[in-house]
């Protein structure tokens, strides 16, 4: 167990963020107090960019811990929320009373009830992950929602989290409008090698380390370059560093130890040496895979109790970070291994399964369902999907029949049909871990694209969904579940 070995209390190197080990360093905590003043000084939409696995995750979970009492915060996980679906959610989590689905009349409700929140002296703020996945419709919604207004001050305060890629979609003529309304600008850089050194000791002294350094120059030097400064990329060699050390009984981190982890990790376009890489490989899987058994077992922070939905599913098989969150996936339609937004190619160490296998792919499609959708598709069109994916459809359909409107249920999943297979593997793996009965999919048609969502259980009222997403392990709240009611399913 290598929190013994090193005497630590915990982990040091989780990839869930976990804001007692923000890091304020490298410009970060300079940041955080910059986005702190900006939201509650200024009008204006505030970004903030960064590579995956730069920190964004963890700046905004930190965020929303330091901001003022009177201020309430939305955070909005899902990216691929259509412009209608986003209004439903903002009023959901605001506990909106809507009297119709009209969404002339949902948007006329949420800007009385934003009005009556600024006359008790109460903000409120939308922090918006992943925002260069979102449509460009739903991009325009939020235009539009920043127009939202008193007679004096703005109603709504909007932050987008974005990859780089979101600042290429605000360069686009049709976003010229949304692009000249944000008035501030944050980057979040790699680390360079000095604040690498300092990030890490910073981590393992606040998971309880009282040592000397763990880490050699030599090993650092590697991890600088492997990592390429990317936070995600550091926690994930640190944490297979510490493993191959345990595994061979040092308390020394050394270059030998690192290129394991390098080897192991598999990251693309990291500086690793190819030399000699051939000649330790089989040395090193033997080193990391023989020690990984116990790493799972003994020395991860004990595991969630089963959620009332479904949590991660496949036995583990070597050990695996968190997955990707690719461009345009839905709300937790990445897999259900641990965690948000790790890059392409980087595998991880604690999730259960393969990070590569529940990526779904690129998609521009909009939200789960939308009036006027087919959710009674032919067999026939149902064909190209699996066994367990044709049983929920049908299921789902005899559900519908038998279920009120005013229900509710958790989203879990949403995706394009193209990605039949990859639902088909969340099932297998969902089934085994919650309750079967309570899985359904439906499939919807949207603006001519067909989709695929998996959702959960049955709850007589929104706050009972809440509460049972609450629940949830972090690895699935990262997406975003959310609770939805049936009567938006029919329309």
């Amino acid at each position: 167990m290598y929190l013994e070995h090193f005497g630590l209390k915990e982990a040091p190197f989780r990839i869930t963020p976990h804001t007692d080990f923000f890091f304020e360093g490298a410009n970060r905590g300079a940041t955080l107090e910059a986005l702190l003043y900006a939201i509650t000084h200024d009008e204006g939409i505030v970004k903030v960019s960064g590579e995956v696995g730069s920190g964004k995750t963890m700046l905004c979970r930190v965020l929303m811990e330091r901001l003022p009492e009177n201020v309430e915060t939305i955070h909005l996980a899902n990216p691929s929320l259509s412009r209608d679906e986003i209004l439903f959610t903002l009023a959901d989590e605001l506990q909106v009373n809507l009297a119709t689905n009209r969404v002339s009349a949902v948007m006329r409700a949420l800007q009385e009830h934003l009005i009556d929140l600024y006359a008790q002296g109460r903000q409120v703020v939308v922090l918006i992950d992943e925002a260069h996945a979102m449509p460009a419709e739903t991009l325009e919604e939020i235009r539009l929602l920043s127009n939202l207004e008193s007679n004096r001050h703005k109603l709504l305060q909007i932050v987008l989290f974005g990859q780089p890629e979101l600042n290429e979609v605000l360069g686009r003529t049709e976003m010229r409008q949304l692009k000249e309304r944000i008035t501030h600008n944050f980057t979040l850089e790699p680390l360079v090698r000095a604040d690498v050194a300092q990030y890490i000791n910073f981590r393992m002294r606040a998971a309880g380390y009282r040592g000397p350094d763990v880490f050699s120059p030599a090993a650092l030097k590697l991890i600088a370059g492997a990592s390429l400064g990317l936070t995600r990329r550091i926690n994930i060699l640190c944490d297979k560093a510490l493993l191959a050390a345990f595994a061979g009984n040092t308390h020394q981190i050394t270059a030998a130890h690192v290129k394991a982890a390098i080897r192991d990790a598999e990251f693309r376009g990291s500086a690793m040496p190819r030399l000699g890489l051939w000649l330790g490989g089989a040395a090193a899987t033997l080193l990391l895979v023989g020690g990984g058994l116990a790493y799972y077992q003994f020395s991860e922070p004990a595991r969630e109790t089963r959620p009332a939905a479904p949590a991660t599913p496949a036995p583990p098989a070597a050990p695996a970070q968190e997955p990707a969150m690719p461009p345009q996936a839905s709300p937790a339609s990445a897999s259900p291994a641990m965690a948000s937004t790790e890059p392409a190619g980087a595998p991880a160490a604690a999730a259960p399964a393969p990070a590569a296998e529940m990526k779904p792919e690129p998609t521009a499609a909009t939200a789960e369902s939308a009036p006027g959708q087919n959710l009674a598709a032919p067999a026939a069109r149902d064909a190209g999907f699996g066994p367990l994916t044709r049983q929920r459809i049908e299921k789902t359909k005899e559900w519908l029949e038998a279920t009120h409107d005013r229900q509710w249920f958790i989203q879990l999943l949403n995706t394009d049909a193209g990605s039949a297979g990859q639902v088909e593997r969340f099932l297998a793996g969902a089934s085994k871990a919650a309750d079967a009965d309570a899985l359904r999919v439906y499939t919807a048609e949207s603006k001519g694209t067909r989709r695929l969502g998996v959702i959960y259980g049955e709850y007589p009222s929104r706050d009972a969904a809440s509460r049972a997403i609450a629940g949830l392990p972090a690895s699935l709240k990262t997406y975003g579940p959310y609770p939805r009611q049936v009567s938006r399913l029919r329309n």
